[in-house]
């Protein structure tokens, strides 16, 4: 069997291609060795089984690693103390079976008749005395529980265990408790459902800090793809294929793995640069449950979906701290990250998917507006990027000029990214450049084929502003080695421009300026 590229589930060394994980397991085990308990919570498919089944792999040399899982578990076994005991005495007599301990071990859980907190604490001890190896339980899909009190009341249960250690000893209680989740145990709160209490007091404040970077660098990332073509001998060009993927990813694990799988299950093998931009676009187009869960985050909590609107949309600029529970929720979430102290979008692949999830609500809701659908866009396999924008000017001078709902401020770049969505798709993509990325401006980098077009979208704030606006294009079209840049200066003043669309020389560059 060779191995292949995995996106379900645990991923093992002997199966599937992965990157080298033994720097950040190192962080890891020195929690453990540490006798520390604590959270890995991370996004979803972020890697979070991989790394606990790595502990019981690596670790179980020196420890009796125990790894349990609450995916899967019938609502019954919430509905009592007894019910939930016996659950988890079951699940360690079975899991311990698979180990091979002594019968000794085997059978304080066999025989257990613990039906509360109480006895399974005293069972716990005894256990941990019995066996000859410190104890790690690692249990994974927390979620499942945290809204359940019976699971809060164990969690309470094993931090008293742990904060009397200091007088009763080690082996009293378990050596480590790993959990692995999306949400941070140790702050409930951020677990936000509009249909329920909002919890703010944790049972697992002991829990040390999970501090350890599971994203994939480059360099990791080239390893992986190293591995692959030794076996595949594709010809593939390492250092670029992972610098793209990297570029589109940020390193999210479940998308450097999904973008790989697809060039090699589903493009033929055809590792180009081109094949990671089109892999990014099956992607974002859905059916993966990544994209599933963006949508449903983004539909089931209002404040959320508006927070990252402006962030993906609007470039709002908002310091990054954990302390605001939307900044808290979309880290959580890893819809985005702290750059240089502010929020910006994770990477590559939320921002176009964010795009589409925003711009296909507008088009639905003002279905008459806006169709850019007549030709000339494309000619001979060329975008027409001067005719796209003059294009906009005119759809929106003939939809807003006499309407009695304008459109607000907050919608200029909505609706320029709606009106280019359908030109592009299929073919073209694109993203905000993020060194400069505000809420006065944005560039956009659009992508057709071997073409690439930036095009910065302002807002009028005077003509001074305006020419510090063409300094700053034709600056970073500098940056990108371009000669030809697009303008869009939204004006929402009273006395709007009338100026037609067109082309200037500016600082050595070409900018086709258009005043919407």
């Amino acid at each position: 069997m060779r191995k292949e590229f995995n996106v379900t589930g645990s991923c093992n060394p002997e199966w599937h291609y992965m990157v080298n994980t033994q720097k950040r397991f190192e962080s890891v085990e020195s929690l453990i060795d540490k006798g520390k308990y604590f959270t890995i919570n991370r996004a979803r498919q972020y890697g979070k089984t991989t790394t606990l089944d790595a502990i019981w792999r690596r670790l179980s040399d020196r420890y009796l690693v125990i790894p349990l899982s609450l995916e899967g578990i019938d609502s019954s076994a919430y509905a009592s103390n007894a019910a939930f005991v016996s659950m988890f005495a079951r699940q360690m007599k079975e899991n311990i079976l698979t180990l091979g301990p002594d019968d000794t071990a085997v059978g304080i859980w066999q025989n257990s008749a613990a039906t509360s907190m109480e006895d399974l604490s005293v069972v716990i001890s005894h256990f941990c005395n019995v066996v000859e190896k410190p104890v790690v339980v690692t249990i994974d899909e927390v979620d499942k529980s945290l809204d359940n009190q019976l699971f809060l009341d164990f969690l309470g249960m094993l931090r008293n265990k742990y904060l009397e250690r200091n007088r009763k000893g080690m082996s009293s209680t378990f050596y480590s408790v790993v959990l692995a989740g999306v949400y941070d145990v140790k702050n409930l709160k951020l677990k936000i459902r509009p249909e329920s209490e909002k919890k703010y007091n944790s049972p697992w404040n002991i829990a040390a800090d999970f501090n350890v970077d599971m994203t994939f660098h480059p360099e990791e990332i080239a390893q992986m793809l190293g591995d692959y073509e030794n076996d595949m001998h594709t010809g593939m060009d390492i250092e670029a294929i992972s610098e793209e993927i990297y570029k589109y990813t940020n390193g999210y694990p479940f998308l450097v793995s999904y973008i790989c799988k697809i060039i090699d299950e589903q493009f033929d093998k055809e590792w180009a640069t081109e094949s990671v931009v089109r892999a990014v676009k099956k992607i974002v187009q859905g059916g993966s449950t990544l994209m599933d869960d963006l949508s449903k985050n983004l539909e089931h909590y209002p404040d959320f979906r508006e927070f990252m609107f402006q962030v993906a949309v609007n470039s709002e600029d908002y310091a990054y701290t954990l302390l605001n529970p939307m900044v808290n929720m979309g880290n959580m979430f890893s819809y985005i990250q702290n750059r240089n102290g502010r929020v910006a979008v994770h990477n590559l692949v939320f921002e176009e998917a964010l795009y589409l999830y925003y711009t296909v609500d507008y088009s639905i809701k003002n279905s008459t507006r806006l169709s850019p659908f007549i030709t000339n866009y494309v000619v001979n396999g060329k975008l027409n990027m001067e005719h796209v924008a003059t294009r906009f000017r005119d759809l929106m001078h003939e939809e807003y000029r006499d309407s009695t709902v304008p459109f607000l401020e907050r919608e200029g770049r909505l609706l320029f990214l709606t009106f280019l969505k359908p030109i592009i798709n299929g073919t073209g993509f694109y993203y905000v450049e993020p060194q400069t990325r505000d809420n006065r401006r944005m560039d956009l980098v659009v992508t057709y084929d071997k073409q690439e077009f930036i095009v910065e979208l302002k807002i009028w704030h005077g003509d001074k502003y305006e020419e510090h606006g063409r300094d700053q294009l034709s600056e970073y079209l500098a940056v990108r080695g371009l000669e030809e840049g697009y303008l869009v200066t939204f004006d929402f003043s009273k006395n709007k421009s009338t100026a037609e669309p067109q082309w200037i020389e500016w600082n050595g560059k070409r900018i086709f300026e258009v005043i919407v």
